[in-house]
Formats: structure tokens, sequence, C-alpha cells
């Protein structure tokens, strides 16, 4: 099936295009809203700044695919394969992606406002999303990639795996406005992690392993270090 077929039939009123071998398709700034592509096999495909919102993407295989600009605004991507993808400018307002594959995928700029990326893997990507998106990266693994001056302000971060992340001038505080909720990093491993110049203001980090971790410049202003393991190894009361 090729692009225009996809079209033609989602002009007709079929949402349905789920389990289907769609490699290499290219679907630049179409409009599939609310479409079915559960389990389908979509790599290498070039969905740049289409419309996906609402849709249903459980199980795809996205690796190596251009989605850049493309909005997938509460769609439904659990399990979704998106290994080397680039997500550059990628909307993702409310989506679902918990157990996503995001291996080395680019997602500088991506709006992860509300989304679920619980327990996903972002082992070595480039993760820089725009700011103050309370985005829920619990147990998510993010060893190795890439967060310098990423913005993750009131994101929901427990237990998630930092180690030997990149994670300079990161903002990782409570946004500058009164009522908004702190960075949660409970738990979380932080283990030889770069945090230098990072701001942790405000950020709650009891019980999480900063052993070896580079703090140096960081801000820790009203951070809570409870229980936490220090970059010398000793654990602070």
């Amino acid at each position: 099936m090729n692009a225009g077929d996809i079209l033609n039939r989602y002009q007709a009123g079929d949402r349905n295009f789920s389990g289907l071998s769609l490699l290499e398709v290219e679907l630049i700034q179409a409009d599939l809203s609310g479409a079915n592509f559960s389990q389908s096999d979509l790599r290498q495909s070039r969905l740049g700044r289409t419309h996906f919102n609402r849709g249903n993407f459980t199980q795809a295989d996205l690796s190596e695919a251009l989605l850049w600009g493309a909005d997938f605004s509460d769609a439904l991507l659990g399990q979704a394969q998106m290994r080397d993808s680039d997500l550059s400018g990628a909307v993702f307002v409310r989506a679902l992606l918990v157990e996503a594959n995001l291996i080395k995928a680019i997602l500088c700029g991506v709006n992860l406002q509300a989304a679920d990326l619980s327990n996903a893997l972002l082992i070595e990507a480039d993760f820089r999303p725009s700011s103050d998106q309370q985005t829920n990266l619990n147990q998510a693994n993010l060893a190795r990639a890439n967060l310098s001056y990423a913005h993750l302000n009131g994101a929901l971060l427990v237990e998630a795996n930092f180690s030997a992340a990149k994670l300079c001038r990161a903002q990782l505080g409570q946004s500058v406005r009164p009522d908004a909720p702190k960075t949660d990093l409970s738990q979380a491993n932080l283990q030889g992690a770069d945090l230098s110049y990072a701001d942790l203001t405000g950020a709650i980090l009891r019980g999480a392993n900063l052993h070896q971790a580079d703090l140096t410049g960081a801000i820790l202003h009203q951070t809570d270090l409870t229980g936490a393991i220090l970059p010398d190894g000793t654990v602070y009361a």
C-alpha cells in the first residue's frame, strides 16, 4: 500500500490501517487524525508535519522514521518502536508512550506536555524537550542520553535511570509559577551523570544516586536530598 492508497481510503472514511506493511511510505503534511496504525510497519517512513492526533500506534514500528513536526496529541503509542527516529519539534501532548522504544531517537524541541513515557527506553537519545511540561518519565531509561540544556521542570522522574547522561545546564527545578509542581527525581539513578550548572531548584532527589556525578556549578537551592547518595559516596542525612 502506498501513500495515495492511504489518503484515498482515509478520505473515504476508513480509519483502520492496523497491521499493514508501510515501509518507507511518504506522507508529508497530511491529515490522518484518528487513524489506527497499531502494529503496522512504518520503518524509514517520512511523516513530517502530518497530523496523527488521537491516532493509535500501539506496537507500531516507526524505527528510523522522519517524524519532525508531526502531531501525535492524545495518540496511543504504547510499546511503539521509534529507535533512531527524528522527532524534532513533534507534538505529543497527553500522548501515551508507555514502554516505547526511543533509543538513539532525536527529540529536540519536542512537546511532551502531560505525556506518559513511563518505562520508556531513551538510551543515548538526544532528549531536549521544551519547558514546563509535567511529563511522566517514571522508571524511564535515559542512560547516556543527551539532555544538555533540556527543560524538564515539573517532570515526574521517579526511579528514572540517568546513569552517565549529559544534563549540563538542564532545567530540572521548579518553574517560576507559584503553583508549579516540583521536579520529582526520587530514587533516580544519576550515577556518573554530568549535572554541571544544572538548575535543581526545589527539586526532589530523595534517595537518588548521585555517586560520581558532576555537580560543578549546579544550583541546589531548596533541593530535597534526603537519603541521597552524594558524589563522594556519602549519604545525605
